[in-house]
């Protein structure tokens, strides 16, 4: 049970790539939750927008990056987990923002069927997907192009956003990260870990110095450290 939004941190990590944070208080203790925002020419692209409920957190989070609402043209839904997805028809009430996700993900956002983790009496509200996604598509973007990577395993449809010129890979849920580094994708909430695994290896094939993720946040690390993640997953 979420009990309350605690203040956001932003950082920038390239020219026009906003990590965003947002953190709230469970039942269990403190959680961190970390999308992302794009600029781009035709305005700003979200890159997940958290739980039901942190829609304004989101927003206090684009004011602090000096943007707002008006400034939002699209949202890419990494995957269909709802800490992932579940403001996105609050976000794109406020916005009317473009919906990207995944061919394969598509259906769980949009409701023709539910989420796969998610309990069906409780699932987050479908929005409908504007573009289905798929492997390698490219974003013009402030940062260079944001080339989109398939990396199913934790969810179908699960993709990451790599930044070429910059080196910066947004991982989402494909790896995590603590005070220790880069880690791998958590298994206990990861469907598929030898999908997963091979995911990470897709991964490590690129030139990366900084990677973002949703649950850790922003690291320093490089494509051999993502190389020995992939060596000894299952």
């Amino acid at each position: 049970m979420v009990l309350a939004c605690l203040p956001a941190a932003m950082d920038e990590l390239a020219a026009g790539v906003y990590a965003l944070t947002q953190t709230i208080e469970t039942d269990e203790g403190e959680r961190a939750f970390h999308p992302a925002a794009v600029e781009t020419d035709r305005g700003l692209v979200l890159l997940d927008v958290g739980l039901p409920g942190q829609a304004d957190a989101l927003a206090d989070e684009l004011d602090a990056a000096g943007f707002d609402w008006s400034d939002v043209w699209a949202v890419v839904v990494t995957h269909q987990d709802g800490d992932h997805a579940g403001a996105l028809a609050t976000v794109v009430d406020e916005t009317d923002a473009v919906v990207f996700a995944h061919e394969t993900c598509a259906r769980y956002v949009d409701g023709r069927e539910d989420p796969i983790k998610g309990d069906g009496d409780d699932r987050y509200p479908p929005v409908p997907v504007d573009v289905e996604l798929v492997d390698g598509e490219r974003f013009r973007t402030e940062a260079g192009p944001m080339r989109v990577v398939f990396t199913p395993g934790h969810a179908p449809g699960h993709v990451s956003l790599y930044f070429p010129d910059e080196q910066l890979l947004i991982a989402a849920d494909a790896l995590t990260a603590d005070e220790d580094g880069l880690q791998s994708p958590s298994e206990h909430f990861t469907l598929d870990m030898a999908e997963a695994a091979e995911s990470v290896g897709v991964l490590a094939t690129l030139d990366v110095e900084t990677v973002h993720c949703y649950h850790g946040g922003t690291v320093e690390a490089d494509s051999e450290r993502i190389a020995e993640i992939a060596e000894f997953l299952p």
